[in-house]
């Protein structure tokens, strides 16, 4: 008799759930993905985020810390603070990661591995070439059609979002941040950094300037952090080389 191979199970049937339904079931899936495309985040912005009193929120929060699915980190101090213990910001583990699609790591690390033992290096470039260009061609037009890096950067956050990298920008003195909470191929590119610098190379081209990656999920940071820096006054904006089309 053939069996027929169980469907992929869904974040909300994977993260550690409560006893007591679907609706408690519900909420811990969009505790978890807000530490996902937020964090490190603090207990108290969760819950005017998800509109829930914070006594709800941190019974969400022990839950994925007691399950190795959240862990937590003091905050900074920011000027002067009295006494008492810093406040704690919740972020994922890699397990809680794990859960919104790390199913196919072990075999395209396998994949890459045996393509490095045969055709090297340049041969794991490649292929990491030829994936971000599958990518970048299916936004090409929508990322490159605005006039500025900053604003070609917030169509790229939207791309990238579209893409499964929970994507966002933010504006900083010198620029724009382009930061990705999520990289679903995280646990691969920590073997195999062409990933990452193709990423990054590719970002360049389509944006139509220098960038400088700041971190990355696959080297331990809570997101991958791209720096998009702005014209400097007086200097004539150049147009995107080829359309972006080095890739």
């Amino acid at each position: 008799m053939k069996k027929t191979a169980p469907a992929p199970r869904t974040p909300e049937e994977t993260l550690s759930l409560p006893v007591g339904g679907s609706h408690d079931g519900r909420t811990r899936v969009s505790v978890a993905r807000l530490l996902l495309e937020q964090g490190p985040i603090a207990a108290v912005a969760v819950a005017d985020a998800l509109g829930l009193s914070p006594a709800a929120v941190r019974r969400h929060l022990d839950a994925l810390v007691a399950d190795g699915e959240a862990h937590t980190r003091d905050a900074p101090r920011l000027g002067h603070r009295g006494r008492g213990r810093p406040a704690k910001l919740y972020l994922l583990t890699e397990s809680g990661r794990a859960r919104f699609g790390h199913a196919y790591d072990d075999l395209a690390i396998s994949a890459l591995r045996f393509l490095a033992e045969t055709g090297g290096d340049d041969a794991v470039r490649a292929f990491a070439e030829r994936r971000m260009a599958t990518l970048v061609d299916r936004h090409r037009v929508a990322v490159t059609s605005p006039a500025t890096p900053d604003a070609r950067a917030q169509a790229l956050a939207v791309a990238l979002t579209r893409e499964g990298y929970a994507a966002s920008t933010r504006s900083v003195g010198t620029g724009e941040q382009l930061c990705q909470h999520h990289c679903p191929v995280a646990h691969v590119a920590a073997e195999f950094p062409q990933l990452c610098e193709v990423e990054t190379a590719a970002f360049a081209a389509l944006l139509g300037t220098h960038v400088q990656r700041l971190a990355t999920i696959a080297n331990g940071d809570a997101a991958c952090t791209t720096h998009v820096p702005l014209a400097r006054p007086g200097s004539t904006e150049h147009p995107v080389p080829h359309g972006g089309k080095s890739l």
